[in-house]
């Protein structure tokens, strides 16, 4: 059925014939009254008794006009939706495990109380995982270290990071390094960060473990077992941080920006929020 016969059906109901019905949607009473009988067909069933002039609805007819109504209400409420500018409904955000859990809390936070017809989901992953999701339509959008890729997203920066390799405070670098590395799984933007800063040094390390969180990793990398490059935000939410030795990398090397993506072409009201809200937050940390 289309919502054109339902809307056809239900004025000849209200208006109580053919002709008034055909008056108040301008049209000519013979195209009503076929649309009313191609309706029919299509439900194998009639929906009036015909008295002269006037219709009356079948026991059929009365259970459509049920459903007709709460159709046509959907789809003028849908119409509304799509044309309504104010955040609301569900918003899918993806963030990369540090930006969840340093960054995003005080802004989503705000968020919240600013719109509270948005209902928030969240999920983390590294950046080709999250992209992947948006351009399935499984997310609508994320936050993600650069680069993305241009052609598949638009893009606004939200934070700027600044990385530094980590180690326990008793062991050298060079000695720790040589023997191992603690990164996420492959994909993530930090594990190609260090895996350049081997091959600047012309050396790799003797293992890899793959973590999955920056607390395992640190406790990792206090414990003497290899060293670590991460966002320094992170470094605020280890108690044990004071007992880690902190390596700057080189001026160019170290700073890179957490980038809110969404589909090319496709930003919508809950993006548009996030963006203003993030917008007014000091987003660069101050440098020591």
């Amino acid at each position: 059925m289309e919502l054109s016969e339902l809307r056809i059906f239900r004025t000849v109901v209200h208006e109580g014939g053919v002709t008034r019905a055909a008056e108040r949607l301008h049209r000519v009473q013979s195209n009503v009254t076929t649309r009313i009988r191609q309706l029919e067909e299509k439900l194998g069933t009639p929906l009036f008794v015909r008295e002269g002039k006037r219709l009356h609805l079948t026991p059929s007819g009365q259970v459509l006009l049920g459903f007709a109504d709460r159709l046509l209400a959907l789809a003028d409420e849908a119409g509304h939706a799509v044309l309504d500018p104010r955040p609301r409904g569900t918003f899918r955000l993806g963030a990369m495990e540090s930006t969840a859990a340093v960054r995003l809390p005080e802004p989503l936070s705000r968020f919240h109380r600013l719109y509270p017809d948005v209902t928030l989901e969240l999920k983390t992953g590294n950046p080709d995982v999250l992209g992947r999701a948006i351009l399935a339509g499984e997310l609508d959008a994320a936050l993600v270290a650069e680069p993305v890729a241009g052609a598949q997203f638009d893009s606004v920066v939200a934070f700027t990071e600044e990385t530094v390799i980590v180690c326990a405070a008793d062991r050298g670098l060079d000695e720790l390094a040589r023997s191992c590395v603690l990164v996420f799984e492959h994909g993530c933007p930090h594990r190609k960060r260090i895996e350049q800063w081997y091959a600047r040094r012309g050396e790799m390390p003797q293992r890899t473990i793959e973590l999955g969180s920056y607390h395992a990793m640190l406790g990792c990398a206090l414990a003497g077992m290899g060293i670590a490059l991460l966002p320094e935000s992170v470094l605020a939410t280890f108690p044990e941080s004071k007992r880690l030795k902190i390596h700057r990398l080189p001026r160019g090397e170290y700073r890179y920006a957490t980038l809110l993506i969404w589909r090319k072409g496709a930003v919508s009201p809950n993006i548009r929020a996030l963006q203003e809200v993030l917008g007014q937050r000091q987003l660069a940390p101050k440098r020591r």
